[in-house]
């Protein structure tokens, strides 16, 4: 029976744990505009995150660029397999090419998310927005160039992961704004 009560007891705290984590993923994501992307997106920074801005943002564009180097692997493989021709073997070029770009803007994010100073935090976070809207313009710019009946099918596949990725993007971009509009006082600095 004290077993019971005691297996019982954690159970509990963990349910209460669990709830404390969740509610502070949904406060965060109550400012993206893809809530439920950004809740199923960070819910596992819940605890580590807790309440801070500044850790949002990091977890934010961390997911990005994780997504950004899914969605690069996938533009690569597919210019390696040489399938599309003409028009759109250029546009999968510059497709994979512009998912460099955003992959590199998003790295110079994290670098100042981790590095954030009360000197320089306003340079900091017009920069931030500055490199996350160029990579989030990166990324929706890579089906500009495809055309064609041909690969309508490759396209809506293209589409569809590029689209995912944007819109983790934007809420990347929509936490950073949080941070910065929360200002210096939500950053515990060293």
């Amino acid at each position: 029976m004290v077993i019971i009560r005691r297996l019982m007891f954690v159970l509990a705290l963990f349910q209460m744990a669990y709830a404390k984590g969740h509610d502070n993923v949904r406060e965060a994501c109550s400012v993206t505009r893809y809530q439920s992307l950004c809740v199923h997106t960070l819910s596992h920074f819940s605890n580590s995150a807790g309440r801070s801005p500044s850790r949002w943002a990091r977890a934010g564009v961390s997911v990005s660029i994780g997504e950004v180097k899914k969605v690069k692997a996938y533009l690569e493989e597919l210019k390696r397999q040489g399938h599309m021709k003409g028009r759109n073997r250029v546009a999968l070029s510059d497709c994979v090419e512009t998912f460099g770009y955003a992959l590199d803007e998003l790295h110079q994010s994290l670098a100042v998310l981790r590095n954030l100073s009360r000197s320089t935090f306003s340079t900091q976070m017009g920069d931030l927005n500055t490199w996350v809207s160029a990579a989030l313009t990166d990324e929706d710019s890579c089906l500009d160039g495809f055309q064609g009946k041909n690969h309508q099918k490759l396209n809506k596949l293209l589409l569809k992961r590029v689209q995912h990725v944007s819109c983790i993007t934007s809420n990347a971009l929509a936490l950073v704004n949080k941070l910065a509009t929360t200002g210096l006082g939500s950053i515990n600095f060293p």
